[in-house]
């Protein structure tokens, strides 16, 4: 098949790039290299069925005219601000990288004729649902974040284009994803902290919060089990695991796996470590787990597993 990847050279998009070359696909990746790099894709760079478009995905005209003679089997859209402390700074990134490169995307399928999507939504269109879990279908959706709000806005367009223009499309709402090539998060910055202080560490908040995080890797086998057939409209899918970390058990693992045994922590205070956060939050996974797919990693060991690849 013909495949595109937007923001294929990013954290996710690299990893899902490798598998679909090494399955035989052909696949073209745009990128503007915000926060993804060539380097991630090392390992295919001489593929002959890799194409690499640097281009900016939010600027539509330009998007759809370099693509206008491309017949795609699938479009993998995994373009956006993912960095949603950045995004919580200035409104602009969310709306320009998550919303306006989705915009792009299905105006890109709409002239031509694309009929399959996936596109990789988020946990934080839910909004601060603490004490509730979260289903696909549950309503009084209220994102908190920019970049949930950017996101929720996306899968509302999607919604209308594929009624309008008849699309196949597949939509995960992505936990916290972690694991080679990250560029950014608790993780990563805990690493860089302790580098710079090994006998401090700051804690963003109280230490308490405590998420689902889901390893790359699991995630990618995910993307690639649920898209192999598509149907009419759009299906929704958390995907994620069944157990969680807290902020401070991920610091643990850092410190340990870095050889750092005398650190101090030092807390910010407060229940989230920035406004737009969510202290925590718990999937209900039993439609994806009936479609057959588990995650082989659980969170606390795909902490441990991303820390040892931050390392290498």
């Amino acid at each position: 098949m013909n495949i595109l990847v937007t923001g294929g050279a990013g954290f996710i998009g690299s990893h899902l790039v490798e598998r679909l070359l090494n399955n035989g696909h052909s696949v073209v990746v745009v990128d503007n290299y915000t926060l993804g790099k060539k380097e991630n894709l090392n390992a295919v760079l001489n593929n002959k069925n890799l194409k690499i478009i640097e281009c900016n995905i939010d600027e539509t005209e330009k998007f759809c005219e370099l693509l206008k003679d491309e017949k795609f089997d699938i479009v993998y859209h995994l373009a956006a601000n993912s960095d949603i402390q950045k995004g919580g700074q200035n409104p602009d990134v969310d709306f320009r990288d998550t919303f306006m490169t989705t915009r792009s995307v299905l105006e890109l399928m709409k002239r031509n004729n694309i009929k399959n999507l996936f596109f990789s939504s988020t946990s934080a269109v839910y909004g601060d649902k603490t004490n509730q879990l979260l289903t696909e279908d549950m309503g009084d959706l209220k994102p908190i974040s920019y970049y949930g709000g950017a996101k929720y806005a996306s899968e509302s367009f999607i919604s209308s284009y594929a009624y309008m223009n008849d699309f196949n499309v597949v939509i995960f709402r992505f936990p916290n994803v972690i694991g080679p090539h990250l560029t950014h998060g608790v993780i990563y910055d805990f690493k860089k902290k302790l580098e710079k202080n090994p006998n401090e560490l700051e804690i963003l908040g109280d230490g308490t919060q405590t998420k689902p995080y889901i390893y790359v890797l699991d995630l990618i086998e995910a993307m690639i089990y649920l898209t192999k057939e598509f149907n009419l409209g759009v299906e929704i899918y958390n995907a994620g695991v069944e157990t969680a970390t807290s902020v401070t058990k991920i610091a643990d693992i850092v410190c340990k796996e870095l050889g750092y045994n005398n650190v101090t922590y030092k807390y910010t205070g407060g229940n989230v470590g920035w406004k737009g956060d969510i202290p925590k939050f718990q999937y209900d996974l039993s439609k994806i787990h009936n479609k057959g797919w588990t995650a082989k990693h659980t969170s606390d060991e795909a902490v441990e597993e991303t820390v040892r690849s931050l390392i290498k």
